[in-house]
């Protein structure tokens, strides 16, 4: 079992909070850049907070992890996306393609085994 899947709940959402809180405060952090550095925003958090959980409506998800409503940030916070911006980010999206969440998960770990502290990445440290 992956060490992810043995957080328990109550763990998992406080990181999960504090994730979505720093979001909030971050209006300088743009959509666009987290998009174009790790493949997922805002809108991301919320569609999967939607997909865990669909009695939430989408748009309500976002308005969770926005704090308001998304066209209410967008207005305040977002900026005009330059050319390089969306390069990046389409092609930071082209690494999520036809991906499932484990297949996702194996291909992070591969690629940051550097950032894995050594008891998740040698079982006898």
């Amino acid at each position: 079992m992956d060490e992810l899947d043995r957080l328990d709940d109550a763990t998992a959402a406080k990181a999960f909070r504090r994730l979505v809180r720093h979001l909030r405060h971050r209006h300088d952090a743009q959509n666009i850049d987290l998009m174009g550095l790790s493949g997922f925003c805002r809108n991301c958090l919320g569609d999967w907070i939607h997909e865990a959980d669909p009695s939430i409506a989408k748009a309500d998800a976002r308005r969770i992890v926005y704090g308001m409503e998304q066209s209410e940030w967008k207005a305040k916070y977002q900026s005009e996306a330059t050319p390089e911006q969306l390069a990046r980010m389409d092609a930071s999206l082209k690494k999520n393609e036809g991906r499932d969440d484990a297949e996702l998960d194996e291909a992070l770990d591969e690629s940051f085994p550097a950032s894995d502290p050594p008891s998740m990445t040698d079982p006898h440290a």
